[in-house]
Parts: structure tokens; C-alpha cells; sequence
């Protein structure tokens, strides 16, 4: 894997911690790590956006951001009202590509949804994705109402030709409630891909050492955590 598509269910899943928690990991492995956000939207200039939230918490990653807009509203929407072109596949393929010639793993971050409109005539992450040839990860709520989202970005994705590669559970509190605990078992199923971490609510709020006592406490193997998917599932379903 050199490049990874990261997109949620929706807005304030926990995208940008699972963006960070995977990057810390990688850097501390001693791989080359590039972030890409194609668009940051409700943001001002010179205000500290996703990428510098991605940066205090996983350390000397490369950033890149293609477009800001000020207001908080999808990138269509957003580019409409400030005149500020919008960003295409081909800029946000372009980009990616470039970066991936000079490090070891490009993230892609999307803006809410896998088919969030970066522009009128209505391109999405998904057609990055399949630009790319990029695997998805799906980040996901814990709670009520998530296995709807998660199914509907996952069939979304298989229609588009993409492949999902697994779901990450973007904030696992302390006390889940029942929904969530039951949600521990069904989210892969409704994502037909492997649950591949689960991070504890507020590790967004560490500081860079204990952030990646979480990563690798959250995230699968896979990612190089000791996230062990069968021991969450178990320990979830007991409580219930």
C-alpha cells in the first residue's frame, strides 16, 4: 500500500485522528508519510486547519493542501460562494501522484463523505479513488444510526469499482452504550471489509508521544498497531 483514500461515513467521525494515528504510525516505523487534503473547508486563511492538527499530532509528515475555503459547507458549495476555483480529480490525482514519488505512503483525507461534491458536475473522493486505483478506509461513528452510513459508503464504493480495505471505529469511548457495543460486531459486516482499529475517544487531545500509545493501541497490524479485532469484538459483546 503506497496510497490510502480516507474517508468518513460523514462530518466529525474522526477522520483527521485515524488520518494522524495511521501517519504517526507509519513515521514511527520509519516510512516517508505524505497527508493530502484536496479541499479544507470552513477555515480561514491562515488559520490552523486539518493538516496542522494531522502534523502536532503525528509529528514530521508532509502536508499538502489544494483549496480552502472559508465557509463550513461541502467544497462545492464553499468554492461557489468564495470564487475560489474548485479543486478536480485530475488536480487532487495529479498531486497525489507527484507526492507518491518521493514517499513511502500518501493519505488522502476527504472533506465529510465519500460523495461529497467538489464541484458541479458532481466529482467526488470516490472519483479520486478510482483514479488512483487507491484502497478506501472507511471511518466510522461507534453509535446508533452508524451501520446505515457504513453499508451505503461501502455499497456506494463497490458500485464505483473501488475496494474498501476496512473500517475504523474514529472515537471509542470509555462507557459505550448498548448500540455501540453491539455496533463493535456488525459495523464489518455492514462494511463487507475487516473492522482494522477502533480509537479511544479524546486521543485527538494527546500530545504527540501518548497520541501514538493510542494509535498502536487502536489500529490493526495492518497499519502496525497491535489492534487485536476478535479480543474488541469479544470484550464488546460480554458487556452486553
Amino acid at each position: 500500500m503506497s496510497m490510502l483514500v480516507v474517508t468518513g461515513t460523514g462530518t466529525g467521525v474522526g477522520k483527521t485522528a485515524v488520518t494522524a494515528a495511521i501517519a504517526a504510525l507509519a513515521r514511527h516505523g520509519g516510512r516517508r508519510v505524505a497527508v493530502l487534503k484536496p479541499a479544507q473547508t470552513g477555515v480561514a486563511p491562515g488559520e490552523p486547519g486539518d493538516l496542522a492538527e494531522v502534523v502536532r499530532l503525528a509529528g514530521d509528515v508532509t502536508t499538502l493542501e489544494l483549496r480552502r475555503y472559508p465557509d463550513p459547507l461541502s467544497p462545492e458549495a464553499a468554492a461557489r460562494r468564495s470564487g475560489i476555483p474548485v479543486v478536480t480529480p485530475a488536480d487532487i490525482a495529479a498531486a497525489a501522484t507527484e507526492l507518491d514519488d518521493t514517499h513511502d505512503l500518501v493519505l488522502i483525507e476527504g472533506a465529510g463523505g465519500l460523495l461529497v461534491r467538489f464541484g458541479p458536475d458532481g466529482s467526488s473522493l470516490a472519483d479520486v479513488a478510482w483514479a488512483l486505483g487507491a484502497l478506501v478506509l472507511v471511518v466510522a461513528e461507534a453509535g446508533l444510526g452508524t451501520l446505515n452510513a457504513t453499508a451505503l459508503t461501502a455499497e456506494v464504493a463497490t458500485a464505483r469499482g473501488l475496494h474498501v480495505s476496512g473500517v475504523v471505529i474514529g472515537s471509542w469511548p470509555a462507557e459505550p452504550d448498548l448500540a455501540m457495543l453491539s455496533n463493535a460486531a456488525d459495523l464489518p459486516v455492514a462494511a463487507g471489509a475487516p473492522l482494522l482499529g477502533a480509537l479511544a475517544a479524546g486521543a485527538g487531545a494527546l500530545d504527540q508521544a501518548a497520541f501514538l500509545a493510542e494509535a498502536r493501541a487502536g489500529l490493526s497490524p495492518w497499519f502496525g498497531g497491535d489492534f487485536d479485532p476478535e479480543s474488541f469484538q469479544k470484550s464488546a459483546s460480554a458487556r452486553t
